[in-house]
């Protein structure tokens, strides 16, 4: 088995200090570290003090060596969306638990109506429904490993148009994306 504490951990913006100090009795920062890294045993009493201590059910930290996790695979930023240097697992919402393929879009900078540290949760669709995603937000890969974030305006001919969100952005055509990313929640915090 495989721990998620270190993805969970940081998407919350939690040091490996604040998780140790939030542990019920509180531990050392180095004994989380260990137990992030494998060095140390994740035990079923560990697993319970750290979920608690994140504000995760248990079961989330960890995870099969195989199994099709959602990662988040991009970020939106000043420059549009990005994709991130090492993809990473993604904290899933309870609501969206099924069989179909689902990424999440870190937001870094508010950009129309998403906020700093927004998450937004995407499904992934092939060509045959991109009919259905029109003016919905999608993220779209590109070629070179970049993506492009927007609200899908046209779709014809295999290519379609995407407005990224903010006043006065130009529209972004991609020929023939191999999937799109269908907006289907947003994560907020409060």
């Amino acid at each position: 088995m495989i721990n998620r504490i270190r993805d969970i951990r940081k998407q919350k913006g939690m040091t490996l200090s604040d998780v140790a100090v939030n542990c019920d009795p509180p531990t050392t920062a180095q004994t989380i570290g260990r137990l992030e890294t494998g060095m140390r045993n994740l035990s079923l009493v560990w697993m319970n003090r750290i979920g608690a201590a994140l504000g995760v059910d248990p079961q989330l930290l960890v995870k099969a060596d195989n199994d099709g996790a959602p990662r988040a695979v991009a970020r939106l930023g000043a420059q549009g969306a990005e994709a991130l240097a090492r993809p990473t697992d993604a904290v899933l919402p309870i609501e969206l638990l099924g069989d179909e393929k689902l990424m999440a879009l870190l937001v870094d900078v508010g950009a129309g109506e998403y906020r700093a540290d927004d998450q937004v949760w995407l499904r992934e669709v092939g060509p045959d429904d991109y009919a259905r995603a029109l003016n919905r937000d999608v993220l779209a890969p590109r070629p070179a490993g970049r993506f492009a974030f927007g609200r899908m305006i046209d779709q014809r001919d295999g290519r379609i148009a995407l407005l990224p969100p903010g006043p006065g952005q130009r529209q972004v055509v991609i020929d023939q994306p191999a999937w799109l990313g269908v907006a289907e929640m947003l994560v907020r915090r409060l």
